[in-house]
């Protein structure tokens, strides 16, 4: 057993001043089988303490269906079995770069901006999904023998909202579950942010990338006592679909870390080890100064230009922080560990059989909604995937403009059959079009925003089709989730064949045999824009807009020999071909 408390001058562990010095790496971003490994990199860069975040949404897919919540458990016995403490923010709510900033899909479709406050079915929720998680950390706090040193309330709650009454409720709620390690918040260095996200009693901590010495300024005119920290020094950054790719300077990098530990301080690296978007889990921004702009979906790769990148290994900003971090540790840093094996040899393969989408949507498809308006992705209960939606433009009728109102995600647009066009803009121009004709989206959801003031905004098509200015009223829509496709037995139902010369969106299938398994990447070098599985492992979503273009395949999931490749496409364009290659 131990004692961790909080003075007005320092964190305690056992009657003994401690500075933390943490890292960033999430649980549900990196293969379970190398958490030791890369719990064993943070020590190795000179690291004390771990932090994690919990996704509601990965634990709860559907109301009061739970899925595997144990695994915050198992992460930080892992964690202590490296000699790490521990930092826990479960939310609800975790940012994150996380598919609707960890919110269950089924509870902001519903509520919209009544979550994040106090309303009386939203705080229902938050308290059963707390009732289920709680218990995996409080039993793993320092006083009860864990590494939990420290659990967070909310998260940069100063940056979205100021309701005082939520934020209470959740303290005391953590308190009530037996939750008695120190409570904190964090937010970012600003005077309404810090206004709006602290709790009284509670010790506010700051987020920023640089200007350490402004930011606790900042933070001391909020908090006289108490010791400093930055909950998140980002150094790093995340980077969207379509846009260069992110990353920060090592030297500006290691010099603002430097400036942290210089004002006495102590520092949670975000991200220390980043990891992968498996699954789809990406979330989406809106671009902007308020937040309010177009869509900007988050790539696959969450690396974020990290001190250990999405392949575990050191990069230049991990030799550098670790000289810097040396100096505070208790003794020599530990070596740094081997990597994991890698993939020896290139593999390739052409994917043999494929499947229409219509086909791929008539075996996994979930139930069709017929209606007068287009249903949004949350009421056809789609959290990551897509849905077809369907209308007859009634004729005669001259050629008229044809668009999409309140597109919220990117859409492949059929006309008689024919794909037309691929929309990217919420108000978005199919083409000229005479009626009758048959119309048809295929809308694949890009991740829900994470971050602002959109926040739990619906998803798919959120307004409806005109030609000219009218509202062609009648749809129907099916919906197809991505994780219809981690039920094999299903999958090996669709109607594969032989791609012919009109194969192009679908399901395409094959295997790929590997010599020296181990670690790789994934590329396809005729793929537009969809997903693609190994050995039934969702590695994420590919996009030829860039910047991101291969695809981490870590070594568990390969197999010696044979191994089973699905994509499925959903541009419009052929994707036979799949390489497997060693790590760049």
């Amino acid at each position: 057993m131990a004692e961790f408390a909080i003075t007005d001058e320092a964190f305690v562990l056992d009657g003994r001043p401690v500075r933390l010095l943490s890292g960033a790496l999430h649980y549900f971003r990196v293969p379970e089988e190398y958490w030791p490994h890369r719990l064993r990199m943070l020590r190795a860069m000179g690291l004390n303490c771990v932090e994690t975040y919990v996704p509601w949404n990965l634990h709860e897919p559907r109301p009061g269906e739970w899925h595997d919540v144990g695994a915050l458990g198992r992460f930080l016995d892992a964690a202590q079995a490296q000699g790490l403490l521990a930092i826990v923010r479960p939310g609800p709510y975790i940012c994150a770069e996380w598919e609707n900033g960890g919110l269950p899909h089924w509870l902001t479709g519903p509520l919209g901006r009544r979550v994040r406050s106090r309303d009386a079915q939203y705080l229902a929720a938050v308290d059963a999904w707390f009732d289920v998680l709680l218990p995996q950390v409080v039993e793993r706090q320092v006083d009860r023998g864990g590494p939990v040193i420290m659990v967070q309330v909310e998260n940069e709650y100063g940056s979205y909202g100021s309701d005082a009454v939520y934020l209470r409720h959740l303290a005391d709620g953590l308190l009530r579950r037996g939750i008695t390690a120190p409570l904190f918040t964090s937010d970012g260095p600003e005077d309404h942010m810090l206004t709006g996200g602290s709790v009284p009693g509670l010790l506010a901590t700051a987020n920023f990338g640089s200007g350490a010495r402004e930011a606790f300024a900042t933070l001391r005119r909020h908090q006289p006592a108490g010791p400093l920290m930055c909950m998140e020094f980002w150094c790093g950054w995340f980077s969207h679909w379509g846009d260069p790719e992110v990353v920060r300077d090592t030297q500006s990098a290691t010099e603002a870390l430097r400036e942290i530990l210089d004002c006495g301080a102590s520092v949670n690296l975000y991200m220390a080890h980043g990891g992968t978007n498996f699954a789809g889990w990406s979330g989406a921004n809106r671009g902007g100064p308020q937040h309010l702009g177009a869509l900007e979906p988050d790539i696959t790769s969450y690396d974020y230009d990290a001190p250990i990148d999405e392949f575990g290994r050191p990069t230049p900003k991990f030799w550098a922080f670790r000289e810097v971090l040396a100096p505070y540790a208790d003794g020599p840093l530990p070596d740094v560990p081997p990597p994991p094996p890698a993939l020896a040899e290139e593999a390739q393969t052409v994917l043999a059989r494929w499947a229409p989408l219509a086909e791929v949507l008539e075996v996994l498809g979930g139930e069709e909604r017929t209606g007068g308006v287009p249903p949004t992705l949350e009421e056809l209960d789609v959290d990551r995937g897509l849905a077809r939606y369907s209308w007859s433009v009634p004729g005669p009728r001259q050629a008229y403009e044809l668009r999409v109102s309140g597109l919220r995600d990117v859409a492949l647009a059929c006309v008689d059959g024919v794909p037309r066009a691929t929309l990217l803009t919420e108000e978005a121009v199919i083409g000229q079009v005479e009626g009758p004709a048959e119309v048809e989206l295929w809308v694949e959801s890009l991740g829900r925003v994470n971050y602002g003031p959109r926040l739990g905004e619906p998803k798919g098509v959120t307004t409806g089709l005109l030609h000219e200015r009218q509202y062609v009223h009648g749809v129907r829509a099916r919906p197809l989730r991505l994780d219809a496709f981690d039920d094999a037995a299903a999958v090996a139902k669709l109607p594969l064949a032989a791609p012919g010369g009109e194969a192009a969106a679908g399901f395409y299938a094959g295997t790929v045999t590997v010599a020296g398994a181990g670690d790789a990447v994934l590329e396809l070098p005729d793929g537009a824009r969809g997903f693609v599985w190994v050995n039934g492992l969702c590695l994420g979503r590919y996009w030829s807009a860039g910047p991101q273009t291969r695809l981490y395949v870590p070594g568990p999931v390969l197999r010696e020999g044979a191994n089973e490749v699905w994509v499925l496409e959903l541009s419009g364009s052929p994707a036979p071909r799949v390489r497997i290659s060693p790590l760049p």
